[in-house]
């Protein structure tokens, strides 16, 4: 057994790079506060502006609309919460399958919520949504519908050009968390059609604890944290410039380090080796476009707090289908929604790749599940 950790768990959140570190520290090694007029508070402040152009390019936004946050899931608060609360909104509709960051927020809101149906490929019932906004457009309620770009289990892209069709020209909010495809897919913010679209720093690369929110003007009265006026009075608090110049880093990074194709062939690799050890395995969503960075998959009888504990022992690093704050494995409530059995959900793991992911981690990762599964056979054959 090698003392060698091998990563596959990028999806949770990804490695720092190199080039982000650096860059964080130095900025640590600058005493001030950004709003300081001083020097050292001037080139904090500097390093903070250069990050924001930075995350605005890879967004495909503008400057302005860049709000810094602790994390995505602060920014889907500022959004769904305080939009709720400020924008009029009659109902939440949010997809079953959200991250439960979304969830959570979506459930403190006092609004009546209604859950988008997800099929069982993992996308969400576009038909449903369609015949709700429909509905909504002829009793002049306005919504706010909250959906994820890209799943954080499965990998499968969401039809959001389609649900951004459905709300233009509308008075409805539309709320991204785009958390798992800012910078993994080619997807621009479009303020015509988004209100709001949340992103996160570590999962391509940057540091754990920041995020930002992109928003439009219109969304200004969301504010859950109004502080002293940082963040264009949209986010009070004392920004870290270290964790943002970071993000700034990870974000002009991501379009290099994020080669579809290079990380699609890993996944299709592991894809066709794992059905070869296991020929009864399941891999959830292959039926439509997924960003090749991760592999949602079950094989029944093993389940999955087990399977968790031997990938450990064998130092490879993934992750179960769901997992609490806690960090027990639960049921993936996206399996459910997408109407897996639940025997077979409870079996069910995810191994994601990203930037410094390499053949040689997913023939570790083959090799262990090999081990893993001819145990299991081995000693399902000694009980019989």
């Amino acid at each position: 057994m090698t003392n060698i950790v091998t990563y596959l768990d990028h999806h949770a959140s990804a490695p720092l790079l190199p080039a982000a570190r650096d860059a964080m520290v130095e900025m640590l090694d600058v005493v001030g506060n950004p709003s300081s007029v001083h020097a050292n508070g001037r080139k904090l402040r500097a390093a903070i502006e250069t990050a924001r152009d930075q995350v605005a390019l890879a967004a495909g936004t503008i400057r302005s609309r860049v709000v810094f946050t602790g994390s995505a899931t602060e920014a889907l608060t500022q959004a769904i919460v305080g939009g709720a609360k400020s924008a009029g909104v009659a109902r939440i509709i949010y997809g079953a399958g959200e991250h439960m960051a979304v969830i959570r927020a979506v459930e403190s809101c006092e609004q009546e919520a209604v859950a988008m149906p997800m099929l069982t490929n993992g996308l969400y019932d576009i038909d449903w949504l369609t015949d709700v906004i429909a509905k909504a457009n002829a009793a002049e309620e306005r919504l706010m519908i909250v959906i994820q770009q890209v799943n954080n289990e499965s990998a499968v892209i969401q039809p959001i050009s389609d649900v951004e069709d459905l709300v233009r020209d509308t008075d409805h909010l539309l709320i991204l968390d785009a958390a798992q495809g800012f910078g993994k897919t080619q997807f621009f913010f479009d303020p015509s059609r988004v209100d709001a679209m949340a992103i996160s720093a570590h999962k391509v690369g940057g540091p754990v604890g920041v995020g930002a929110l992109i928003v439009k003007p219109a969304m200004d009265s969301a504010k859950l944290i109004p502080g002293g006026g940082q963040e264009q009075g949209r986010r009070g608090g004392t920004e870290s410039a270290s964790l943002i110049a970071g993000f700034g880093i990870a974000a002009e990074s991501a379009k290099a380090h994020f080669d579809a194709v290079r990380e699609a062939k890993l996944i299709d690799f592991a894809q066709t080796e794992l059905l070869k050890i296991a020929a009864d395995a399941t891999i959830f969503g292959t039926e439509v476009d997924r960003t090749g960075t991760a592999m949602c998959f079950a094989i029944p009888e093993l389940k999955n707090n087990i399977s968790m504990i031997n990938y450990d022992l064998e130092n490879v690093a993934l992750s179960a289908g769901s997992a609490c704050s806690s960090g027990k494995v639960s049921r993936s409530h996206v399996l459910s929604a997408m109407g897996v059995d639940d025997a077979l959900a409870d079996c069910a793991l995810r191994m994601s790749v990203g930037w410094n992911s390499t053949r040689d981690d997913i023939e570790r990762f083959l090799a262990v599940t090999k081990k893993i599964v001819d145990r299991h056979q081995s000693n399902r054959g000694a009980a019989a």
